[in-house]
């Protein structure tokens, strides 16, 4: 009895719950869509979220500030071999920069931003070999080295990072050190681009520092990248600074994402990079309104000329650091490059005459 009384309750539960289910099929569905939403437009949003106050700035300036008396120590953790990843909430892109601007000046930076949306590790990677290459040259460190080798940029990754690698140095105090702000970024999570960054970071004559903001970043690496690849040392440095332009690149939720690159998108992002970058930046655009083609576009610019102008002006020393300017604008969709019919390479901002000249005035201030 006892048996047959657990079996029918067991059935009559059961049956409840299809009920149950049943009634909850069969009310009324809501007949809302997302599509139905009024979406706020881009420009709105973003100019409503410049205005927000920023609280706390003192305290904040203050405690990003304080990091600085860490920076003997982050150097010391750097030449023994270590990787520094910085993490805690707030953009730590301005951190690790100035760390980068003060207590790295005895080596070549080149700088990573991840939170773009495509980054070409291999230009990337051509810079560092190059940059690699100046500092050997003149101390004549440089053993073994085939006179007929090829360039840098029609070589395999695998190639580059051997040289990279190489035992080239008696002394081992050649070196040029990686920044990636944001190494978790969207442009950098796939697997093959935290491969070669590991791969990059191992080799004898690179130094890396990173900065990570996502929960799950550790999960893009295996055990061997992080503790013998990157062989990270993790500081735990809280900015509570905005992301203000890492942010910048990421489409709002429920906003209408604009067709070309605002000004003041524009403006943001030129006015985090150096004056010299600036001003490289201004000789493309004073040469593009200066030069109307007279169908309402503009004339490019050819490479050649603007290294010829920037070398005129002192803006750059060498075709490698114009190269580095032009890597960051083309990343941040600045300038694009174009092919004139002469077989050129030519550059063009992708903005109108308004506002490239609205652009030129507002990082002039």
């Amino acid at each position: 009895m006892e048996s047959n009384d657990l079996e029918e309750e067991e059935f009559g539960f059961s049956r409840n719950y299809f009920l149950a289910k049943e009634l909850c099929s069969s009310s009324k569905k809501s007949a809302r869509k997302v599509s139905d939403i009024n979406l706020v437009d881009e420009q709105e949003l973003r100019e409503a979220y410049a205005k927000l106050e920023f609280k706390h700035e003192k305290e904040i300036n203050n405690l990003v500030n304080s990091y600085r008396k860490s920076y003997a120590e982050w150097v010391f953790m750097l030449r023994c071999g270590f990787g520094l990843l910085m993490y805690g909430f707030g953009s730590k892109k301005g951190l690790i920069e100035d760390f980068a601007s003060t207590a790295l000046t005895d080596y070549s930076v080149v700088v990573i931003n991840g939170y773009l949306q495509s980054i070409n590790l291999k230009q990337v990677t051509v810079t560092l070999a190059e940059l690699l290459m100046e500092q050997l040259k003149p101390q004549r460190k440089l053993e073994n080295h085939p006179k007929n080798q090829q360039p840098f940029h029609t070589q395999s990754m695998d190639d580059l990072i051997s040289f990279l690698d190489g035992p080239h140095l008696d002394d081992g105090e050649s070196f040029v050190c990686v920044v990636v702000n944001n190494i978790d970024g969207p442009a950098l999570r796939d697997s093959e681009s935290q491969q070669y960054l590991a791969r990059l970071a191992a080799c004898s004559h690179i130094l890396m520092v990173a900065s990570t903001d996502h929960v799950n970043a550790p999960l893009l690496w295996n055990k061997k990248m992080v503790h013998t690849e990157f062989n990270w040392y993790w500081y735990h440095v809280p900015t509570y600074v905005p992301y203000k332009v890492e942010g910048i690149f990421f489409p709002p939720i429920l906003a209408h994402s604009g067709s070309a690159q605002t000004v003041k998108t524009a403006s943001i992002v030129l006015q985090s990079l150096t004056p010299n970058a600036q001003n490289v930046f201004k000789v493309v655009a004073d040469h593009q309104l200066a030069n109307p083609d007279g169908e309402g576009k503009w004339l490019r610019m050819p490479l050649n000329n603007l290294y010829t102008v920037c070398r005129e002006c002192f803006l750059v020393s060498s075709q490698i650091t114009l190269n580095a300017h032009l890597t960051e604008f083309k990343d941040h969709e600045l300038v694009k490059t174009r092919r004139n019919s002469d077989g050129e390479d030519c550059l063009y901002i992708p903005l109108t005459s308004d506002a490239l000249q609205k652009l030129i005035h507002e990082i002039s201030q």
